[in-house]
């Protein structure tokens, strides 16, 4: 397919297809290859045709598939240095790596990708922006606040993939131990949905077509409170978007170009 699809999202894994005329790539690859082979299938898409795996950090739900795809099938795997660095201490072993450097953007195929900063407990975890087809795509997730370098790279985007993870007061509630819960509301943890709905009142514009939110804590949040909480935020401030949740056990709403 033409255009991408969020395979799954959150705590239990991460991997999102993009396609386009000449490029096919995942971002991230947080199943088990099988699984992610599985669910490229379900939308006609040969695990053959992927040109590369981009890797936003080395935590294992956005790794896992590596260990298949990279590793014994070869796919190569684009990652910033000190990301790479912690792929292969996590694997012991060294992929076909395609390094790129943190804020510097970089061609791959048609994609011009722009890999930039946030805040979050990894050696040098990195969003994305991604222009294609004359678009400009944002997949921002497994951050602990939003700085201005986050706002100001997510201006102007007509799709948008944006982390939801947890409302505080399930966290509060939750029977995860303190240290779980220091982490996930830490300034290097997981968004909320309150801040995410403050960051897409500060970056929504007429010609933002749609968002996804993405990596919603199973726990700690449901599909029905991320949307809640972050259109009541939006329709305070006088927005409406088109809005969907990236759900974690089955293939979410896909795009087409």
């Amino acid at each position: 397919m033409k255009g991408f699809c969020p395979l799954a999202s959150g705590s239990k894994g991460n991997c999102i297809y993009l396609g386009t005329t000449n490029t096919k790539i995942l971002i991230d690859a947080g199943l088990s290859g099988k699984a992610i082979i599985s669910k490229l299938n379900e939308i006609d898409v040969d695990i053959g045709d992927i040109d590369a795996i981009l890797i936003s950090h080395e935590h294992s739900d956005h790794i896992q598939g590596l260990k298949v795809l990279a590793y014994r099938m070869g796919i190569p795997v684009l990652a910033n240095t000190e990301t790479a660095k912690g792929i292969v201490e996590h694997f012991h072993d060294c992929p076909k790596f395609k390094v790129f450097s943190t804020g510097e953007t970089f061609e791959f195929g048609d994609l011009e990708i722009h890999p930039f900063s946030v805040q979050h407990d990894t050696l040098d975890p990195v969003a994305f922006t991604i222009r294609t087809e004359g678009l400009k795509l944002g997949f921002c997730t497994d951050l602990g606040f939003v700085t201005s370098l986050v706002v100001n790279q997510l201006n102007h985007c007509d799709y948008l993939y944006v982390e939801s993870n947890h409302q505080p007061s399930m966290v509060h509630a939750s029977s995860r131990p303190m240290i779980y819960k220091q982490r996930v509301l830490g300034r290097t943890g997981h968004l909320s949905n309150e801040a995410c709905g403050q960051l897409l009142s500060q970056v929504a514009h007429p010609n933002l077509k749609h968002v996804h939110l993405a990596h919603l804590s199973s726990e700690c949040n449901t599909p029905e409170v991320a949307l809640d909480v972050v259109q009541t935020i939006l329709r305070e401030r006088g927005i409406t978007l088109d809005m969907c949740v990236a759900p974690q056990h089955m293939i979410g709403r896909a795009i087409s170009f």
